[in-house]
C-alpha cells in the first residue's frame, strides 16, 4: 500500500503533468477554477469590473484560437450576473457617477449581441454607449476619468472607454466620422498632455500617468499639468488600446492613421525602457533601479502583448528583430520569476500591484508604497494576452 506521503507526492506529480502545454489555456483555467471574472465581487454580489471585462477580452480570443466553449459559457455567465433579461445593467454601475471604468465590460456585451443576437446584451451596450454621450470632458474635449476627478486624463480610461466606443461605433455606426474623429481625439490628447519631452528628467519619451488639464491637483506639472512619474501598468493600459483599437477603426480612416503613428512612436521607446539585464518593466519606469522599485508583473505582461501584436499585425516594423526579442525575453522573465504551479494543478500569478492612482501625490513613494496581489486579475488577464500572442502559431 502506498503511504500518505507517497500519494501525496503521486497527486504532485498527477498535477503537474496535467499541466496544459498553453500558457494561455493554464492561466485562463486557473482563474476560472478560483472564480474569476464571473461578474460577483469577492462576497458572491454582482459587480460591473472593468477587471473582469479585460478577462473576458482574453477568454473570448483564447475561445477563438481553440474552440474550446467553456470559454464562451464563462464569458455568458460573468455578463449574466450584471444585466438583467430586461437588458439593465446593475452590480454597482450607476450611469450619472460618469466613470470609464465599467464601460471595460462593454466590449463584451457588443461580443455576445454578436454571438447570440439576444436584445439584453444590445441594450446594455446602448447604456453605456449613452453614457459617453453625457461623459463631461475638458475644454479640450478628453473624457474626465472619474466625475470626482475634474479635468483629469488618464491613460487607464483609455482602454477603460475607447476600446468599447470604437467596437459600438465599428458595429452600428460605421459610418459615423463624428464618433471616429472623437475616438481618434481621446488618443490624440491624451498622448499630447502626457508624453514625456526633452527636458523632463529622466526622459524616456513615454506617457506620464495622466493629467489635470486645470492644473489644479497637487501632482499637477506648470506646464501641461501632467502627473510626475510614468507607473507601467497606466502605460500598459494605453498599449494595449493602441494595437486592439487598430484593430476596430477602418484603415482608411484618418484617425487609424493618427493612432497608428502614436504606436509607432510608442513601441521601440517601451522596448527601450525595459531593464536590459531582466527584460522586465520597472513598477515606475521613470525611477529604473531606484530602492524600493521592483519588476511589476501586469505591466510586463501587459508591454508583451503590445510589442508581439503590434509587430504580428505588421503596424510596428521590427526590422532588426529587437522588439520581439525584447518582449520575448521579458516573457521568459514572467515564466521564471510570476508563474508559480500550484499542487492543485492550477497557477498562480504574482507581483501586480493591487492599484495606482492619482488621488493623492502621483509621486514615487506614493507607487512603490502600494501592495502586490497573488493572483490579481489585471495581471492574470493580461498574462493570458500576453501567452496569446507569444504562443501563436
Amino acid at each position: 500500500m502506498f503511504s500518505s506521503l507517497a500519494l501525496t507526492l503521486l497527486s504532485l506529480a498527477s498535477a503537474v503533468l496535467a499541466r496544459p502545454q498553453s500558457y494561455a489555456v493554464w492561466a485562463a483555467d486557473s482563474g476560472i477554477a478560483r472564480g474569476q471574472g464571473n461578474g460577483l465581487d469577492s462576497s458572491g454580489k454582482p459587480i460591473v469590473s472593468y477587471e473582469h471585462g479585460e478577462f473576458q477580452w482574453a477568454l473570448r480570443q483564447l475561445y477563438e484560437r481553440t474552440g474550446n466553449r467553456t470559454y464562451f459559457d464563462y464569458i455568458v455567465k460573468g455578463v449574466d450576473n450584471i444585466v438583467f433579461d430586461n437588458g439593465t445593467v446593475h452590480g454597482s454601475y450607476t450611469l450619472t457617477d460618469f466613470v470609464l471604468d465599467p464601460l471595460r465590460t462593454g466590449p463584451t456585451f457588443l461580443y455576445l449581441y454578436a454571438q447570440t443576437q439576444k436584445s439584453k446584451y444590445k441594450i446594455a451596450a446602448d447604456t453605456f454607449r449613452s453614457q459617453l454621450n453625457a461623459h463631461p470632458r475638458t475644454a479640450q474635449g478628453q473624457f474626465w476619468h472619474k466625475l470626482k476627478y475634474p479635468n483629469q486624463g488618464w491613460l487607464d480610461g483609455i482602454y477603460m472607454g475607447e476600446i468599447f466606443y470604437a467596437q459600438y461605433t465599428s458595429q452600428f455606426q460605421p459610418s459615423n466620422t463624428t464618433a471616429w474623429a472623437d475616438i481618434t481625439s481621446q488618443f490624440q490628447l491624451m498622448f499630447e498632455n502626457t508624453v514625456q519631452n526633452a527636458t523632463a528628467p529622466n526622459n524616456t519619451g513615454l506617457l506620464y500617468h495622466g493629467y489635470d488639464f486645470s492644473h489644479k491637483a497637487v501632482w499637477a506639472s506648470a506646464d501641461r499639468g501632467h502627473s510626475p512619474e510614468v507607473w507601467d501598468r497606466a502605460l500598459g493600459w494605453y498599449s494595449m488600446a493602441l494595437v486592439d483599437v487598430l484593430e476596430i477603426i477602418p484603415s482608411t480612416n484618418h484617425g487609424h492613421t493618427v493612432i497608428l503613428n502614436i504606436l509607432k512612436t510608442l513601441a521601440p521607446r517601451i522596448r527601450d525602457a525595459a531593464d536590459p539585464e531582466t527584460g522586465a518593466w520597472w513598477l515606475v519606469i521613470t525611477q529604473p533601479g531606484r530602492a524600493k522599485n521592483y519588476f511589476e508583473s501586469s505591466g510586463t505582461a501587459m508591454f508583451v502583448y503590445a510589442l508581439l501584436k503590434a509587430v504580428r499585425l505588421g503596424l510596428v516594423e521590427d526590422k532588426d528583430g529587437s522588439i520581439v526579442t525584447a518582449a520575448k525575453k521579458a516573457y521568459q522573465y514572467i515564466l521564471q520569476n510570476f508563474v508559480v504551479a500550484n499542487a492543485d494543478g492550477t497557477m498562480s500569478w504574482l507581483n501586480t500591484v493591487i492599484v495606482g492612482s492619482l488621488d493623492t501625490t502621483g509621486d514615487f513613494n506614493y507607487y512603490v508604497s502600494q501592495p502586490t496581489d497573488v493572483n490579481d486579475l489585471k495581471g492574470l488577464a493580461a498574462f493570458v494576452l500576453a501567452s496569446l500572442e507569444y504562443e501563436e502559431p
